[in-house]
């Protein structure tokens, strides 16, 4: 007896130490075995210290680029610029989520089953195929919390107002019906109608697509404001709507007595310009863009059970000089300088040459992302092709009281946002790496475009400059 008892203490103890390895130890409570990961596109920015602002004489005078030592930390930057693919693809996401959705809603006041069960009056469909995939009842089972990252949830769907609060899966499983002649019944008809302009606004027997109707709705929240206030973080939350399409009237608007008319009907749609990098996008369009970007990846993750990333952003200011200086230290422009043409007498950016010549460079308009050759970090047009909107508001003393560590100023209150690197309609002076510009956060031109970037989780710092 004593000895069984002997026995069953000892295995006891054995189970309890194997069950608390720390032995009373600070071991510490480790995450997920954490791997990084480059994203697609982008190139790895090892942060570091340089100059930042003037290097040489200030030409235009404007004494808004003071030289100042500031230190910038790692992160992925674009090798392009957002090209006009990877922003349709932003684009086609929302509008087939709006769409889809709107059907959907019109399935279910139709009274229909759901599921692609009813015949149409087209080769069996009708609008009951696109309706709420659990439209039979299972709406009430409080799924919101376990559709989130599904294959079939949206980033429209996530913040949208017009989503119902039981969150209920839209049935991507069969494709939207886009040709009036294939609609199935007339509830497709009236649904679809609604996302066509007025006949009276088109012309040459083709309807178009009322591009107002497709916004993406999200919500935001300014944590600097809330973590130096200290106050209710619900007070710093905010909702946007921003319409994705990008403004293709920017081509004819921008420029009197011109004809550019080619560039409007052609430039966004045709595939022709498929890797140009996308224009009339605007500062918030862009900030939306990065956020769809952002869920669009951690929502692929969620579904493979893998860690989520932080997010896609525009670039502060300081961050987009250290990158276009490519590791140069003192450089005018992003391969060095001072001159804007290779020992070859080819110039090196699309821009404006000479006394007016833009064809001089090979270029009239943009070129395509990826070309010239990239600076030492691999980074493709940081000067000229489209100049490129940051994340920082412009004032002209802005370097005389930001921070050297990381420094940013983004008032929220100010509209004029920087933009930097000069377009294929500047002259060589705002293709200078330190030349500050700005155009209102709610401009679009048919010169301003953007790249993103996204913070390197962990330490990686160069020492010196590559020469």
């Amino acid at each position: 007896m004593f000895k069984n008892f002997v026995l069953i203490l000892f295995v006891s103890l054995i189970i309890v130490s194997c069950g608390n390895n720390k032995q009373g130890q600070l071991v510490g409570v480790k995450g997920k075995e954490w791997f990084p990961e480059k994203p697609y596109g982008m190139v790895l920015v090892d942060g570091g210290a340089f100059i930042m602002g003037n290097s040489d004489y200030d030409e235009a005078g404007l004494k808004n680029a003071p030289p100042k030592t500031v230190t910038v930390t790692s992160f992925y930057m674009d090798e392009t610029e957002i090209t006009n693919a990877e922003y349709r693809q932003f684009v086609e996401r929302v509008r087939d989520s709006v769409v889809r959705q709107k059907l959907a809603e019109a399935a279910e006041l139709s009274g229909g089953s759901g599921g692609g069960n009813n015949a149409g009056n087209n080769n069996g469909r009708s609008i009951q195929d696109f309706a709420f995939k659990n439209a039979q009842g299972q709406g009430n089972n409080n799924q919101g919390a376990n559709n989130q990252g599904n294959n079939n949830q949206t980033p429209f769907q996530q913040y949208s107002k017009l989503y119902d609060p039981l969150q209920r899966k839209l049935n991507w499983n069969v494709d939207i019906i886009w040709k009036p002649s294939e609609f199935p019944d007339e509830d497709y008809v009236m649904v679809m109608d609604e996302f066509y302009l007025p006949k009276e606004q088109s012309y040459n027997g083709e309807r178009m697509l009322d591009v107002t109707k497709f916004i993406y709705n999200y919500k935001t929240m300014d944590i600097e404001a809330a973590a130096r206030d200290k106050g209710n973080r619900a007070d710093y939350v905010q909702e946007r709507n921003v319409s994705v399409y990008p403004d293709t009237t920017v081509w004819i608007r921008d420029f009197n007595y011109s004809y550019n008319e080619p560039m409007h009907n052609d430039y966004f749609s045709h595939s022709a310009y498929d890797n140009y990098p996308v224009v009339g996008v605007n500062w918030k369009q862009a900030k939306a863009f990065c956020n769809w970007r952002t869920k669009e990846l951690n929502d692929f993750k969620k579904r493979k059970g893998e860690e989520t990333v932080n997010n896609f952003r525009l670039p502060t200011e300081a961050e987009w000089e250290y990158a276009a200086r490519g590791g140069i230290e003192s450089a005018t422009y992003p391969w060095g300088g001072p001159y804007t043409k290779d020992d070859r007498a080819c110039f090196l950016a699309n821009f404006k040459p000479l006394r007016g010549d833009y064809a001089a460079d090979n270029a009239l308009y943009t070129v395509e992302a990826d070309s010239y050759k990239p600076n030492g970090f691999g980074l493709y047009n940081m000067s000229g092709n489209v100049s490129e909107w940051v994340d920082t508001s412009y004032n002209p003393s802005s370097y005389e009281y930001m921070s050297s560590m990381n420094p940013n100023v983004n008032n929220a209150d100010n509209l004029r946002k920087v933009i930097r690197g000069g377009s294929w309609k500047d002259v060589s002076y705002f293709l200078k790496v330190s030349t500050r510009d700005y155009e209102y956060a709610d401009s679009a031109r048919s010169y301003i475009g953007f790249r993103t970037v996204q913070n390197y989780l962990g330490n990686t710092t160069q020492s010196t400059f590559r020469n």
